[in-house]
């Protein structure tokens, strides 16, 4: 079920009405319905790979919860990844594997031709096995108590706000709350409806309308000159943040009108001073759990002991594998990577040889202002492998940026009147989150006067009806 989509118009107030409607012991229950209905609303066959994951990751941590021998612990810990990994290998990245591996092999002349497998990505397939997979790895290292209760833990798995698209909850943050009693709270509700109506105007309004620019030049390789492929490059890095931290901020808001509170997700990324810092602020669950669950361990091992440069950069590259099985993600998260590691390099540098070999020093502003063009930039340039079907059409891209300048007529419906409205947009949401300097707009918003609330209330409803664009576009980390 898509949030932009007149089924989840009903399906929300009708779920929240009948929430606080029931008497507490029974509303894990309907929650856990109400999450299976919303996912297999998609494909009914979802249900049942959603229930597999979770009895498998229920018997792992009760197992190893239960054990005391490290071995026996350690092979339940092991049939929970080699389970939960070797599905989402399955569906996502066996094509991949067997068509790099033909590939591969045909440099040496031999014969390796495995028919494709026409399998269907389950919707949210990447973010629910994350959230599972550092369950069982939490309890195994102590650091939770494994869940007894499977309809509470089959709930953690599936609690329909967040199961599609994150964000990523640990289950100390969550399963605690699913078990509390909430009561209808007025201010709480509020602030939610207050999320997920910016959340909307950052999917409708922003996102889906710099979509129209975007998919038409990068859906037409070879037809638009350089500037207008740049132009479509910036769009599009804008159009993923409004996309993804708008489903975020509806997740958020859903979860908060019922009395949850799921993790920030977002954190102004645009306004990173180093590559570093966006990744600090950017898919901020997705981004914890590499560096907890991946990076860390890697520097840790008592064998392996990599460098911090060798393991971030292992890292990042399964960073760009988790978003999809093409080597253009590969490539990207590999650049990611290596921007921290210069960042990281230059700043240890520069402190140190700068100061002593400048005849002036810039004024601090000045200097994060440069930090901060220098970053989004370097992340914009990095988002054409993400947005390009294949390499070589990403090289082409940059070709044409940096070698093919033009000016042509913008490529949107209405043209000019749309292409300035997009740019309108984009400085409006920069602008705005300056303003709200890091806090969630409902803590902004909340507490002002009745006038300045209804104000909000009103210019965002008109963004919606006016600019929206109500086309059901799905959201784009749907496919990862």
């Amino acid at each position: 079920m898509l949030f932009n989509s007149l089924h989840f118009v009903f399906f929300f107030p009708i779920v929240i009405l009948l929430y606080f409607s029931l008497p507490h012991r029974r509303r894990w229950l309907f929650l856990l319905a109400t999450s299976y209905y919303f996912y297999m609303a998609w494909k009914p066959e979802y249900g049942l790979l959603l229930l597999f994951s979770t009895v498998v990751d229920y018997y792992a941590g009760l197992k190893i919860g239960q054990t005391q021998h490290q071995f026996h612990r350690r092979c339940y810990l092991w049939l929970s990844l080699a389970v939960n990994l070797g599905v989402l290998f399955g569906f996502k990245y066996l094509n991949f594997f067997n068509e790099t591996t033909r590939q591969l092999l045909d440099q040496f002349n031999i014969f390796y031709n495995v028919p494709a497998f026409d399998l269907l990505l389950p919707v949210g397939i990447s973010f629910y096995t994350f959230q599972t997979l550092s369950y069982t790895i939490d309890v195994y290292q102590g650091r939770i108590e494994p869940e007894k209760h499977f309809g509470y833990f089959a709930l953690y798995v599936s609690f329909w706000p967040q199961l599609v698209a994150g964000p990523i909850e640990r289950a100390s943050h969550l399963l605690p709350q699913l078990k509390q009693l909430h009561y209808f709270n007025e201010a709480e509700v509020k602030a939610g409806l207050i999320r997920i109506l910016w959340g909307f105007i950052k999917k409708l309004v922003i996102a889906d309308r710099l979509a129209l620019y975007v998919d038409e030049v990068y859906n037409n390789p070879g037809v638009y000159d350089g500037t207008t492929i740049l132009l479509a490059t910036y769009f599009f890095t804008f159009q993923v943040y409004c996309d993804f931290s708008g489903y975020s901020d509806i997740a958020i808001g859903t979860a908060k009108v019922m009395g949850f509170q799921l993790s920030e997700n977002f954190r102004r990324p645009f306004f990173a001073r180093s590559p570093a810092e966006f990744w600090r602020r950017w898919h901020i669950t997705m981004t914890n759990w590499f560096r907890d669950y991946l990076m860390f361990p890697l520097m840790r091992h008592p064998r392996l002991h990599l460098p911090w440069y060798a393991a971030l950069i292992i890292t990042f590259i399964l960073v760009g594998l988790w978003h999809g099985a093409n080597w253009t993600f590969i490539a990207w998260g590999g650049l990611q990577g290596l921007f921290i590691m210069v960042g990281r390099w230059y700043q240890f540098y520069y402190h140190r040889y700068m100061p002593k070999l400048l005849p002036f020093t810039l004024p601090d502003k000045t200097i994060a202002l440069l930090q901060i063009v220098l970053t989004f930039n370097l992340i914009t340039l990095s988002v054409i492998f993400f947005r390009a079907d294949t390499i070589q059409q990403a090289v082409n891209y940059l070709q044409a940026i940096f070698f093919d300048w033009g000016w042509q007529i913008p490529p949107m419906p209405r043209g000019w009147p749309d292409f300035v409205l997009s740019l309108i947009l984009i400085m409006a949401l920069l602008v705005s989150e300056y303003l709200l300097q890091d806090r969630p707009i409902e803590e902004v918003i909340r507490p002002k006067v009745m006038p300045v609330r209804w104000a909000f209330y009103i210019a965002g409803l008109l963004l919606l009806t006016w600019f929206g664009v109500f086309t059901q576009n799905q959201f784009i980390y749907f496919e990862f």
